[in-house]
């Protein structure tokens, strides 16, 4: 049996377009899903490659975007439920 050569993983990046890159920049982390984005990205250890999109892989961006959105799905469930403790104290 012959055996195929393995490739090595690629490692694709996202870049954005020159003309947005500038404006985000310019706006820092001032709204509070880039605030969650940079915290993230500080405990996953990837903040300094969030500073400069070209260096953030699609795999990067996902291990945060991901963990963005594990938290916000907690935040919900938590205000769901003290909105309903809120209404059922109403009663």
């Amino acid at each position: 049996m012959t055996e195929t050569p393995q490739t090595p993983a690629r490692r694709y990046r996202w870049r954005r377009p020159k003309d947005t890159q500038d404006e985000t920049a310019a706006q820092g982390p001032a709204s509070g899903k880039e605030e969650l984005k940079h915290e993230v990205a500080r405990e996953l250890g990837l903040e300094d490659d969030l500073q400069d999109p070209d260096e953030l892989s699609v795999r990067e961006a996902g291990k945060i975007g991901g963990q963005m959105v594990r938290r916000l799905i907690e935040a919900g469930k938590e205000q769901m439920a003290r909105e309903r403790s809120a209404d059922e104290k109403a009663r």
